[in-house]
């Protein structure tokens, strides 16, 4: 089944884990244990690669850009100055360029070339033919604000294509405060939702300190969406939505996208001593997370996968039953055991996705 997948951070693993996704996860995961390296604590673990999501039919991701500023007593890894992190990510840009030279993706950026690419995937996958060279869709999306160096800056990340834009990461930002921090939006964050609100951005709320995404709720009036996050309810951290914060976005008309970090999807992991198999951490958890969003909403029209996958981690903190993103394929079975019905499927493997994208962008 056609997929999307709502966030992804394929420049970060391309420009600062030095991986080629070209190649498969396997060799991805080959190359760096022949290596013997040992710089980032998933190496020899990726899942993710553009071989693996074709051979999952994911067809369409959410591709991000991420640079963190962290001032001197920010203990984060992050660039010591705005202007770096703006470098860093106009970098990752260019990466994602080369890879549309290559073939590998394609952009997009509006309704008309949405429609046109989906139309190109599905009508591959229901005529039976080998998908393993098509493009990979992509919508440009920034993960935490710090890269901007100004407001300003931001029509000319719109220019090139950013839809996207989550004003917060980890930690206290310069624009708004993340997970693990806590404040109300400054002056800055305010000028940058009105901004998002001129040109048309989708905001995602993924990440937001309660305080801050409370406030951004009220202060924006464009599309809202959570790329990637998961339930308070059943893992209780700042990090996840509460039930009042579901409610809301599903108010907004939003998708939440469930995430694959195994930390956020079952209590009690231990950072470096939990593993996914003691903790019976499978792609069902996911699911769980996500049975409890329709409980709140009444219906399945607000889910959808927004993995993460790859995004700092690997298999070593991803569901046991995944071996690379290809496997995201086995969720319509899944959802389907559960009760779920064909059209409910298909909401959640592309249509709400879809729906709230169109409408985004109509």
């Amino acid at each position: 089944m056609f997929t999307i997948d709502a966030h992804l951070d394929l420049s970060m693993n391309a420009m600062e884990w030095n991986r080629d996704l070209r190649l498969t996860a396997a060799e991805l995961n080959a190359r760096e244990r022949a290596r013997g390296l040992t710089d980032k604590p998933d190496r020899g673990n990726a899942v993710v690669s553009f071989p693996d999501l074709r051979r999952g039919q994911i067809g369409l991701v959410v591709a991000t850009q991420i640079a963190r500023y962290v001032a001197p007593d920010n203990p984060l890894p992050g660039w010591a100055s705005p202007e770096q992190a703006w470098s860093q990510t106009q970098a990752q840009l260019q990466w994602y360029r080369t890879m549309e030279e290559a073939g590998e993706i394609v952009q997009v950026v509006d309704r008309p070339g949405l429609d046109a690419h989906v139309a190109i995937w599905q009508e591959a996958i229901a005529a039976g033919r080998n998908t393993s060279r098509l493009p990979i869709g992509y919508i440009l999306s920034l993960e935490g604000a710090d890269s901007l160096i100004t407001t300003r800056h931001l029509e000319r990340a719109y220019d090139y294509g950013l839809r996207a834009l989550g004003p917060a990461h980890y930690g206290p930002g310069r624009y708004a405060h993340g997970t693990d921090a806590s404040a109300s939006l400054n002056a800055a964050g305010r000028e940058l939702l009105g901004e998002m609100n001129r040109l048309g951005l989708i905001l995602d709320a993924t990440h937001l300190c309660d305080a801050a995404f409370w406030e951004a709720l009220e202060i924006f009036e464009g599309p809202v969406w959570a790329s990637h996050n998961n339930c308070r309810a059943l893992v209780d951290h700042n990090r996840q939505f509460s039930d009042e914060m579901i409610k809301a976005l599903v108010d907004r008309g939003a998708v939440i996208g469930g995430a694959l970090d195994a930390w956020m999807m079952v209590p009690g992991w231990v950072r470096g001593k939990s593993t996914p198999q003691a903790l019976n951490c499978d792609l069902e958890v996911m699911l769980d997370h996500l049975d409890h969003i329709c409980q709140i909403a009444g219906n399945a029209d607000h889910i959808g996968i927004g993995s993460d996958l790859d995004g700092a981690f690997g298999r070593e903190q991803a569901p046991h039953d995944l071996e690379t993103i290809a496997d995201i394929a086995r969720v319509p079975s899944l959802l389907a055991k559960r009760g779920y019905s064909a059209a409910d499927i298909e909401r959640v493997m592309h249509g709400n996705w879809l729906r709230f994208l169109r409408t985004a962008w109509a």
